[in-house]
């Protein structure tokens, strides 16, 4: 971690989704996509977001930038609460926060060149003279690895790889402070992904970057975060410095993730032990009463069926939610 100035502070932030039906489309129930979540950023690092898919990384990351709007908590952006600013209240702050998205060939407007795209938000905000946003994004293109050619051209004309780069230079257009990297690599081919990854970091120490980071590729987290959290259906139920939690998981579930990171050498692989989850995720139209992992841990008690167990630091800087350790 680099500092204690905490840049993002998210506090029992919730977003359930309503079901709709009938003619007047009235609200019959409700997708509990994160439910109590809390956690900190501080600026400068990178918090990775880790788990399965449909446990709610990618929810959090669009509510906490406003993309969704919050059911209930509170969103806080270097000590203001942008959680209920409206639209217009909003935009100074949307310069500040950006997001690199997870699938480069749906998130880019394949009617608008390269360039068109990068400098749509300099448009918005009205950031400088049209010269100077030519030059803003001739300069972006530069530094994500492309040639400033290129903005002429448009995105069918590149690679995933390339796309995903152009994504990269769109979120950099308004040097935001903060920026939520969803799965940006889940994508690409494995030659790319390390090539992204990298530059990604380059980019973090060049403009001083904080990054939320959400990815399925448990290697590639430990490597770029400086802390990691784990999610299971909507909630958090591990956080901690990212080599703290790769070498001394303290969750059930955490301990399955790290078990399945594939190993290179088939002798080590033949005599690891694999723990492995029964069972599918639950759905959160109606998750468990009290722990919401209880039906897939071996560990499970009777006090997990009736309590939620209280997310609390069980060592120093290390958070866990599990019934263990009460």
């Amino acid at each position: 971690m680099k500092n204690n100035d905490v840049l993002v502070r998210i506090e029992n932030l919730v977003k359930y989704f309503p079901i709709r039906k009938g003619f007047i489309k009235k609200s019959v129930d409700y997708v509990k996509a994160v439910d109590d979540v809390s956690f900190t950023i501080h600026r400068g690092e990178t918090l990775g977001l880790v788990g399965e898919s449909g446990c709610g990384k990618t929810t959090v990351g669009r509510t906490v930038i406003r993309l969704y709007e919050p059911t209930s908590g509170k969103i806080i952006l270097d000590g203001e609460d942008i959680t209920n600013l409206s639209t217009s209240q909003l935009m100074p702050y949307r310069k500040r926060m950006q997001m690199i998205f997870q699938d480069p060939y749906a998130s880019l407007n394949p009617r608008l060149t390269v360039g068109d795209i990068v400098k749509e938000a300099l448009d918005i905000h009205e950031i400088g003279t049209p010269a100077m946003r030519e030059e803003k994004v001739h300069q972006l293109l530069d530094e994500v690895g492309l040639n400033p050619d290129h903005a002429s051209r448009y995105p069918h004309e590149f690679s995933g790889g390339q796309r995903q780069r152009i994504g990269i230079a769109r979120s950099l257009a308004v040097e935001p402070e903060f920026i939520v990297c969803d799965e940006p690599i889940s994508a690409l081919d494995v030659s790319i992904q390390a090539q992204v990854v990298n530059m990604l970091e380059d980019l973090q120490e060049s403009y001083g970057l904080t990054y939320l980071f959400i990815a399925h590729d448990l290697s590639m987290v430990r490597h770029i975060s400086d802390r990691t959290g784990v999610m299971y259906l909507g909630k958090f139920v591990e956080l901690a410095e990212s080599d703290e939690i790769y070498l001394h998981p303290q969750h059930p579930y955490t301990k399955a993730l790290l078990s399945s990171i594939p190993v290179p050498d088939p002798k080590t692989s033949r005599t690891m032990k694999r723990i492995m989850l029964e069972g599918d995720v639950p759905s959160p139209l109606n998750p468990p009463s009290g722990c919401r992992f209880r039906t897939r841990c071996q560990y499970a008690m009777d006090i997990c069926t009736v309590e939620d167990p209280e997310f609390k630091e069980v060592q120093p800087g290390h958070w866990c939610a599990c019934h263990l350790y009460d």
